[in-house]
């Protein structure tokens, strides 16, 4: 077995410890198949929540597992980007599967997934003529992927970024394009479809977490491509959102913004809880040059004659954090200070 050399000898025999205890060793087995939280664990294992809670403790101190916070809840992951993860993975890798324990946890866990997608589809049932009547106002879907497609380019990525993720619809429009994909919503109940939505497609490339697009707990330069489809109409503070996805732009990483251009369906903001009708080309390119970031490419899709007029238009926005984004910031305050002494002459 490979003993993973980027682990210290002592950080690995602690490791090996915690994993060679049944009850933890059953609990990697059932992390390598996807993020669990305690309340799960204690369901599957059928052990107490202190003792559940206990186990987890000591796996994450050992390294081999890691924990993030969803509101209330606690999950729990394998990561294939640490050396405990790797570890972890490893040694799940070299049990026997026909073994009975391990067996049972997969079946419970399985049923523990299904419950999950119904509840899940349930949800997007209950909500799905809300979303319906939202998309039959603008062009078609299908137009706006193929455009955003367009817009973001091939990569690949890295580590690819969605804002206000909702369904997890863009993580899997631009599945092939990442090798990391990771979803932002405020929303639990949306988090729960995405994540049910990205398990049955079975793209584990692609996790969803719970966060606020105003503060990421991410840090500067992280993500190679940030993504904020159909968002910033909702917010109350999109440039506070923008400044903050640039932030977190790799040098030569790229922001896409897809969103509606300016419109007068009022209703929009008490029935769809709109804080914004629509935003100009050269509202969110100054928002966008404001942070730093060189406008690479706009673009509209607008109903054609055929179609309803009153039906909304499209904007899509795509700009790149350049090597330097402290000097492009200073010119593009430059060029706006030029300009503004041209108009007063």
């Amino acid at each position: 077995m490979d003993t993973n050399p980027h682990l210290p000898i002592t950080e690995l025999v602690g490791a090996l410890k915690a994993a060679a205890e049944p009850t933890r060793l059953r609990i990697l087995l059932l992390l390598q198949a996807g993020e669990l939280n305690v309340k799960d664990l204690t369901l599957i294992l059928g052990q107490s929540q202190p003792r559940i809670s206990r186990h987890l403790k000591l796996l994450v101190e050992a390294g081999l597992i890691e924990r993030f916070r969803e509101g209330s809840w606690v999950y729990f992951h394998i990561s294939d980007r640490s050396a405990g993860g790797r570890l972890a993975l490893r040694l799940v890798a070299d049990v026997d599967s026909s073994d009975n324990d391990a067996r049972r946890d997969r079946e419970r866990a399985e049923a523990l997934k299904r419950d999950r997608e119904a509840a899940a589809q349930k949800f997007f049932e209950d909500h799905a003529a809300d979303w319906d009547r939202i998309r039959a106002l603008h062009v078609s879907e299908v137009d706006v992927e193929a455009a955003m497609l367009d817009a973001l380019g091939p990569g690949p990525f890295s580590f690819l970024l969605d804002l206000g993720t909702g369904t997890g619809r863009a993580l899997e429009l631009l599945g092939d394009r990442y090798t990391r994909g990771l979803g932002i919503d405020v929303n639990q109940a949306m988090l729960t479809y995405a994540r049910a939505r990205l398990a049955k497609s079975g793209n584990a490339r692609a996790q969803v977490r719970h966060g606020d697009i105003y503060a990421l707990s991410l840090q500067n330069q992280s993500a190679d491509a940030v993504v904020m489809h159909q968002v910033l109409h909702f917010l109350s503070d999109p440039a506070l959102a923008v400044r903050e996805a640039a932030r977190v732009l790799k040098p030569g990483g790229k922001l896409l913004v897809v969103d509606f251009a300016p419109h007068a369906l009022d209703f929009l903001r008490e029935e769809q809880a709109h804080e914004r009708l629509g935003f100009a080309r050269a509202q969110v390119t100054q928002w966008m040059e404001d942070a730093g970031l060189l406008s690479r490419k706009f673009q509209q899709l607008a109903p054609n004659e055929a179609e309803n007029t009153k039906k909304l238009t499209v904007s899509v926005w795509l700009a790149e954090r350049p090597v330097d984004a402290d000097t492009q910031r200073q010119n593009n305050a430059a060029k706006r200070a030029a300009a503004r002494l041209e108009d007063a002459r």
